[in-house]
Order: C-alpha cells, then sequence, then structure tokens
C-alpha cells in the first residue's frame, strides 16, 4: 500500500452539507481542485468557492430528472485508477484521477418514516451513484481517500498540513473501513423498507415484523468510568446514522449504569405530557409524580421513597429551572440530572456540587419505533419496544363495582410507570403521585408485602390508592392484603386461571377492578 498519496484533485457530492463549505474552502487553500454535482457546486459557488461542476468534465448533462448524474465512467476510472498500472487508459480518455471523494447520501432511514411521502416519492431517493462512488473509492483505498461524514473532514485536513498534502495509508484504510459500513447501513435500511412493504404493504416501513438480517454499525462515543462493576470495562456506542441523545452539562464520568438509569428515566418521563419528574434507583423507578408545577413534582416523587431516592437518577420532561435545582440540592444526595434543558441559573446551583452529572437530552423518544437489543454469549435478543402499549379500548372492567373517572387516570399513570419497573412489579399512586413500589421480586406477593413495608416506613396510607400489576394475580391472597390496606382500584392484565377467584374477592372487598388483557412484564 501507497504510504501517503496527494490529494491534487477532490470529487464532491453530498446531501448532508454539514461543514462541507468551510471544508472546501481549507481544500481550495491547500491548491486542490474541486469537482462537484449541481447541489453541491451551487452551495460551494454561492460562498465564492470556485468547484467545477461533474457535467462540465464529463460533457454529459444530468438526465432522467437527475437519476443520471454521476453514471461516468470518466467519473468511475478517475476514482478508480491505479497509478503504475492505468496511466495509458487515463491519458487515452483524458480521464482526471480523484484523489479524495466526499459523498454522502439521502437519510433513507429517516425519509421513509415520514408520512406525507408516498412509495414512489422514497424509491426516487434511494441513492445510486453516490454508494457506487464511495465503493470504488473504498476499494482503491490505496490511492484514493473516501470520506463520507462530515467528522472525518478535519482529520483530513490536519493529515495535509502535516503531510505535504498527502493522505497517510493507515487513514486512508480506516476511511475506507467507515465507508464500507456507511454503505451497508444504507443498504440495510432500504432492504428493512422493502421487506415490510412486502409484509405489510399498508403500512410502509415499521416494525411490525423482525428483519431476517440485522447490521447495525455502532462508533465508540467515549468510554465510562467502569462497567455494573468497578473490575468491569465499559464504553459507550452510538449508531453512526443517528445523532447521540444525550449531553452531558457537568459532572465525574459516566459509568455503565448511569447510562443504563439515564435511558430509563428519560423514556419513563417522557410517556407524560404534564410536567413530571422521575427517580431511578438501581434500574427502577422508585418515585414518580406529575403535576403543573415542577418542583411539586419532583418533591412528590421523592417523598414516595426518600431512602430509596438517595443516590439515584432524576429526570424531568421539560427545562429544569434554578428553584427546582435548589430544592434537589437541599432534599438528597443525587448521582445524576437529566431534562431537555436546563437554565443557566439551574446550572450555577448544581456548579456547587461539579460532582453531580448533569446531562442534557437533545430529541424526544416521541415513541418511535426502534428494536431493543440484547447481547447474549455469541447471540443477540431482539424485541419491539414497549411504547404505546396502553389502549384503554381492550380494557375490560370485570368488577362490579366500576372504576371513578379519578380511579381510571390514575391506573394510567400507574401503567406508564410499572412497565419500566423490574418483574415482579406492583405499584401504588394517588392523585398522579406513587405512594409505594415493589418489584424485582420472583413472587408477586414478595412484591406486595415490600411495598406494604415501605409505606409504613414513610408513616404514609394506601387508603383509596389505585394499585397497578405489571401481570395477573395467580391467587387471590395478594387481593385480600390489598384490600386491607384500602386499595380502592385495581388495574392488571388478567389472565388467570383463577380469575373468577379474583374477581369474586374484589367484588366481596368493594374493590374495582379493570383488566388490560396485557402483559407489562421488564426483566
Amino acid at each position: 500500500m501507497n504510504k501517503n498519496t496527494k490529494i491534487k484533485n477532490a470529487l464532491i457530492s453530498v446531501f448532508d452539507k454539514t461543514g462541507i463549505v468551510d471544508f472546501a474552502k481549507k481544500l481550495i487553500q491547500n491548491n486542490v481542485n474541486l469537482f462537484a454535482t449541481s447541489g453541491t457546486t451551487k452551495i460551494l459557488n454561492n460562498s465564492g468557492i470556485r468547484s467545477k461542476n461533474i457535467s462540465e468534465y464529463t460533457q454529459c448533462p444530468e438526465i432522467m430528472s437527475g437519476r443520471i448524474k454521476t453514471l461516468h465512467h470518466k467519473i468511475y476510472a478517475g476514482i478508480l485508477a491505479r497509478h503504475e498500472n492505468d496511466q495509458k487508459a487515463i491519458n487515452n480518455y483524458e480521464i482526471i484521477q480523484m484523489d479524495l471523494v466526499v459523498v454522502n447520501f439521502y437519510p433513507f432511514s429517516e425519509i421513509c418514516h415520514k408520512k406525507n411521502m408516498n412509495h414512489n416519492e422514497i424509491i426516487e431517493l434511494i441513492d445510486i451513484g453516490g454508494p457506487a462512488m464511495v465503493r470504488a473509492a473504498a476499494k482503491n483505498h490505496n490511492y484514493v481517500t473516501v470520506a463520507t461524514q462530515f467528522h472525518d473532514y478535519n482529520r483530513i485536513i490536519n493529515e495535509m498540513s502535516i503531510n505535504n498534502n498527502s493522505i497517510s495509508s493507515k487513514l486512508r484504510l480506516e476511511l475506507a473501513l467507515s465507508a464500507f459500513q456507511y454503505i451497508s447501513n444504507y443498504d440495510y435500511y432500504i432492504a428493512e423498507y422493502f421487506s415490510n412493504l412486502i409484509n405489510k404493504p399498508h403500512l410502509n416501513l415499521s416494525l411490525n415484523s423482525l428483519p431476517q438480517y440485522l447490521n447495525f454499525t455502532f462508533k465508540k462515543k467515549q468510554n465510562l468510568v467502569y462497567g455494573e462493576n468497578q473490575h468491569q470495562k465499559a464504553g459507550l456506542y452510538v449508531n453512526v446514522f443517528q445523532n447521540s441523545n444525550i449531553i452531558q452539562m457537568q459532572g465525574k464520568p459516566l459509568s455503565y449504569n448511569n447510562v443504563l438509569d439515564s435511558d430509563i428515566a428519560t423514556s419513563c418521563v417522557q410517556e407524560f405530557d404534564q410536567q413530571a419528574c422521575v427517580i431511578i434507583k438501581h434500574g427502577n423507578p422508585c418515585g414518580v409524580s406529575v403535576s403543573n408545577d415542577q418542583r411539586s413534582a419532583y418533591i412528590s416523587a421523592y417523598n414516595t421513597d426518600p431512602i430509596s431516592a438517595f443516590g439515584g437518577v432524576i429526570a424531568f420532561n421539560d427545562v429544569l429551572h434554578k428553584r427546582t435545582a435548589e430544592t434537589i440540592i437541599n432534599k438528597q444526595f443525587v448521582e445524576l440530572v437529566i431534562a431537555p434543558d436546563i437554565t443557566s441559573a439551574a446550572l450555577i446551583i448544581f456548579s456547587k456540587k461539579p460532582n453531580i452529572r448533569i446531562l442534557k437530552y437533545c430529541n424526544k423518544y416521541e415513541n418511535r419505533n426502534i428494536l431493543h437489543l440484547r447481547s447474549l454469549n455469541e447471540t443477540v435478543l431482539i424485541q419491539t419496544n414497549n411504547n404505546n402499549c396502553i389502549d384503554t379500548k381492550n380494557w375490560k372492567i370485570v368488577s362490579k363495582r366500576l372504576p371513578s373517572l379519578n380511579e381510571t387516570n390514575n391506573a394510567i399513570f400507574a401503567l406508564k410507570i410499572v412497565k419500566y419497573l423490574k418483574s415482579n412489579a406492583v405499584i401504588y399512586v394517588r392523585n398522579l403521585k406513587t405512594i409505594s413500589i415493589g418489584a424485582g421480586q420472583t413472587s408477586r406477593i414478595d412484591s406486595v408485602k415490600i411495598a406494604s413495608m415501605k409505606v409504613q416506613d414513610n408513616i404514609t396510607t394506601l387508603e383509596k390508592s389505585i394499585m397497578a400489576s405489571d401481570a395477573f394475580f395467580p391467587f387471590k391472597d395478594s387481593i385480600d392484603i390489598v384490600a386491607k390496606q384500602g386499595v380502592s382500584c385495581i388495574i392488571q392484565p388478567g389472565g388467570s386461571i383463577r380469575d373468577a377467584e379474583i374477581i369474586s374477592s374484589v367484588d366481596q372487598h368493594k374493590i374495582s377492578m379493570i383488566f388490560t388483557q396485557r402483559r407489562y412484564f421488564k426483566h
């Protein structure tokens, strides 16, 4: 492999034009000749950067409404040429050798989900020439440098500055690998789109069926301070086609557990439209509340279980303000706080405790269709997510006593939380606030007993509370316990062979009961 290749000519064709103008300016400063497709040429020329439209070079215009732009032998010969072997062809056909190829494609993974686009419009956005140019450049990395992502631009310029406009074989090889991964992911989303057209032709792209093949490319964003335990190494990797969802504003380096808890907290808190606060400890919500006031939501969530909240992760679904920050600092020791944004005044308050990790999540989850992956020994478990799973139309009221509107609203609130609790899980709520939680037990009655114990510790009562369970009650013993506690309404999936016995028990205690007919296990 050539140790260094000098960059004299660059071909640029980018859909994502982030950073391209500055990159092109620096290439010009290094006496690089620029060739570009029409859209990129227009952007560059409008910025005062001279570039030659590839149609001028090939003497062939873009045709078929832009379907044919770069599919020309002079372009591919210029990319694929081997300096020592193909000189005769280069001279005979007046080929310009392209030393740098800068290409990225339409973001098909985003476009194919747009509801306002029909199939024919989506098909037109499948790039043909772009992937072909990238493949050619990556294949010929012995002579050609290829860039598919804007964060590679500075690496290229830095090497050119050090090596007299040349790029090392090491960087060319790394960029070739990145390019092939880029193409692979691009093709995966197209294949997934077509697969779903066949399986569910009226739905376009959705995750109603699992794909036959999976092909993800993840890049390390950062090392984590340690894994679940301090003797384990850990890192955070992100999908190269998606922007990172989290920015750290202050605090100690993140650990593996911090990232896990933050993800659960952020997912849970975004279930609610009102001002909400979720406190997570060891992967489980230990306090959740909604309110018209952010600070009140936090206080109610904290009061659910102050002992468990110690050293927890606190999440909000709205801009975090100074008053809330002051209350958090005064009330508890906290590992991490996450919100969609944090005011400068709140950051000043948190800066008094510089070890607290303050994170900002930059885009809402919006219950989007995503696959959940869990790695096992040399295999991966895949499942669709557990969003959009609360459908009141499927509910069945099985008790003689009907739930009131207030009980129904609290039942919905409780279900939004219980699906984030480790099974077996039960949760007690009242006035859109958690009162007590029992989770992660091998029997449901143990979860009920733990929740009862926590209530006694917090010197409160379960009178007129609403209870949610993530799965059916196998025996009526749990019902007998919650009846003594004063629970007025129970919501659960149903489906036990002893459902009739359970229903008889709630009727005896004048408790209303709703069957969701859907389980909410989380392992």
